[in-house]
């Protein structure tokens, strides 16, 4: 008797709790491809936005005019990176001066706190979901073996029914559990590159928004005493 081994039968086949591991595993990589999709749009955006962002401040803008720009983009929702971060220091920075008595240091640090936390939140927007990629790439590949595993369980309980038993009556079962740990490698590996390579971007980024709370402070230290 000849036995069908083609991939959709053996998954139509398949025992309801290996059915069950397969259509977690696509869920998990049909999620894994929206956060990868969306993570890398908004990476790329925040890449572009830093270039602009300091090729506009290093090139002698009048940083009050900036800041008025930028104050009037903040109040309709429209402000994020660097922008939001120059902003956030500027804003805090302006309000402390106009205090009297207050010491040159004191400013500074003022403002230098406030930018700050507006990275902070930048890196919580950007960082957002890569976690799940993480957790994807790193159980994915567990959740398929379990498949496996009890795919393989009742192949050989099977053979161990039948009397005469042969290869060809527990090839399909072996076929589709290990198709269970094919789908979880499916689902696992795009995972794990994707967030090397988001996290490695998300650390560029984050150093640049270190660099520029550092310059900026020093600038507006110069502005105070002078």
């Amino acid at each position: 008797m000849e036995t069908d081994l083609s991939i959709i039968d053996l998954v139509w086949k398949a025992s309801l709790v290996v059915k069950v591991v397969m259509v977690m595993l696509l869920l998990v990589s049909m999620y894994s491809w929206t956060i990868i999709l969306h993570k890398r749009s908004v990476l790329k955006r925040a890449r572009k936005d830093v270039i602009q962002f300091e090729r506009r401040f290093w090139s002698g803008a009048d940083l009050s005019e900036l800041y008025k720009k930028l104050s009037a983009r903040r109040e309709r929702g429209k402000l994020t990176g660097m922008e939001a971060i120059f902003e956030a220091g500027f804003r805090e920075f302006i309000h402390l001066r106009k205090q009297q008595d207050l010491d040159a240091t004191y400013i500074v640090e003022g403002a230098q706190r406030s930018m700050r936390v507006a990275l902070n939140r930048e890196y919580e927007h950007l960082e957002n979901h890569l976690s799940f990629l993480a957790t994807a790439g790193s159980t994915s590949p567990y959740v398929g073996l379990f498949g496996t595993v009890w795919g393989i369980m009742n192949s050989f309980r099977s053979l161990g029914a039948s009397a005469t038993a042969s290869i060809s009556d527990v090839a399909p079962g072996i076929a589709e559990a290990l198709i269970a740990t094919a789908i979880g490698l499916f689902a696992a590996i795009p995972a794990v590159v994707a967030y090397n390579r988001f996290a490695s971007d998300l650390e560029r980024i984050m150093g640049r928004y270190d660099n520029f709370v550092e310059e900026f402070s020093t600038v507006l230290q110069r502005q105070v005493r002078s």
